[in-house]
């Protein structure tokens, strides 16, 4: 829940919540600060209220969280915070300049892994925290003897030392600055990238060893972000190019479906020493947000066409996330709520997995720009299956004329990804055809205006 405060009365820089509880990090900047940029406020989202506060002597850079713990980035250093009934502080680090704030928290249960950066641009350090715990159970049916709780041991082979302030183990990931970092939920995998924006790679935190090198692009970029799939067996990327990238991450040999790209001359490496432009894995879909503030209706969208490889000046900041929905379709709902579509099981982007209510699970992703737009992508079908989008009827656009969000689906006639399009496909050729078909299709959009605050 957001702090119920009118839209005037500030700007905030970070809104970070802390896992299963009330509690809510905030961290005032932009236009209108609403609190010092030097502070971290504790805010209850029940009482609505201030609780505690931590003030530095410098601008607060970053922050992530995990259960019961604060992490804090400044310029130069790293400090760690253990919230329970009080807050204690628990550990501090040095890096390098690291205005971005660059960190990344292990969040499941059990999992010890702190990614930060180093002391020298272009180095890693691996923390070990102690175990995150556990998320609570549910309150148990009523007339019934509560279970006495067991503490739970770790389950990595060796218990985590305690907190100092020494560094931790090394990764010398990128010869320049770090742009981005990412850890997996359970800490097995780390992603970089550095500020050259060209390549993004992949470690395993435990043997410290590169496992994979995904190639974004061979000119520069500002990488914004790189998240793992909820699975750990894809990754994506975005930058200022306003593209979204996904990359596969499972082993050679092991692919099922679709696989990353690659150089037709990446099958020399074994017998002549290739450039690494050559050898590098290229991403198997990709997203391009569009440029100008786009129209409410999706049917506008697919009359874009954009060509991928074309520079683009003016992008706009955004933000990526994976989600998973089901797989069936969604019940009835009424035109004042926002239309949603799903398309059927790919191995491209469905987890075997099924949420609670025992329905099959698909990832999708979901891009935020900081103008307001949110467009949810489904990932390319694998060849050979049929996407809901492409044989359901039209559906009409619903959206909610009073207040500032809009949405609408793709109808049967096209399907929108950045400049793919369904028409006249039988005059394309086949270098269109495969550049089409690893598009990403725009399932939904929406856009938050001054009405919800935004912007």
């Amino acid at each position: 829940m957001v702090p119920d405060v009118p839209a005037d009365a500030g700007t905030l820089a970070f809104v970070q919540p802390m896992h299963a509880s009330s509690l809510l990090f905030l961290v005032g900047g932009g236009r209108a600060p609403l609190y010092p940029a030097n502070k971290v406020i504790l805010w209850d989202s029940v009482t609505q209220r201030e609780v505690a506060e931590l003030e530095f002597k410098e601008r607060v850079c970053g922050l992530v969280t995990r259960r019961n713990w604060l992490v804090v980035a400044l310029k130069r250093r790293v400090v760690a915070f253990e919230v329970n009934d009080h807050v204690e502080r628990r550990g501090e680090w040095e890096t390098a300049e690291n205005e971005r704030g660059l960190m990344a928290i292990a969040t499941a249960p059990d999992s010890t892994m702190l990614a930060i950066p180093g002391r020298q641009p272009g180095h890693v350090q691996l923390i070990q925290l102690p175990p995150c715990p556990h998320p609570p159970l549910p309150n148990p049916p009523p007339n019934t003897t509560p279970k006495p709780k067991v503490p739970r041991a770790p389950s990595g082979p060796d218990i985590p030392p305690p907190l100092t302030t020494q560094p931790g183990a090394i990764i010398v990931a990128h010869e320049s600055k770090l742009a981005a970092l990412s850890l997996t939920a359970s800490g097995r995998l780390l992603a970089t990238a550095s500020q050259r924006g060209t390549l993004v790679r992949v470690w395993d935190t435990r043997s410290r060893a590169r496992i994979r090198e995904l190639r974004r692009g061979t000119d520069r970029a500002d990488i914004y972000g790189v998240a793992f799939r909820g699975d750990e067996q894809e990754v994506c990327v975005w930058s200022d190019k306003g593209t979204v990238h996904v990359f596969k991450l499972a082993k050679q040999g092991e692919e099922v479906g679709v696989k990353n790209r690659t150089s037709k001359f990446s099958a020399l490496k074994d017998y002549v020493r290739l450039p690494k432009i050559f050898v590098s894995e290229w991403s198997y879909a990709q997203y391009r947000l569009p440029a100008q503030p786009p129209s409410s209706n999706l049917a506008a969208l697919s009359s874009q066409v954009i060509d991928p490889t074309a520079e683009r000046v003016d992008e706009e900041r955004c933000t990526v996330a994976w989600i998973q929905i089901p797989l069936e379709n969604p019940s009835p709902i009424s035109p004042s709520k926002t239309t949603k579509t799903t398309k059927p099981a790919s191995s491209a982007s469905t987890n075997p997995a099924t949420a609670g209510s025992g329905r099959a699970m698909e990832y999708q992703l979901v891009a935020l720009t900081y103008s307001g737009g949110w467009y949810r992508l489904s990932l390319p079908p694998v060849a050979g299956t049929t996407s809901q989008s492409e044989t359901r009827p039209p559906t009409p656009s619903a959206g909610r004329t009073g207040g500032s969000v809009l949405s609408s689906s793709p109808n049967n006639n096209s399907m929108v990804g950045a400049g793919r399009s369904r028409g006249g496909e039988g005059v394309e050729g086949p270098e269109v055809k495969e550049k089409q078909s690893r598009q990403c299709t725009l399932e939904e959009f929406r856009r938050f205006g001054r009405w919800d605050g935004w912007g």
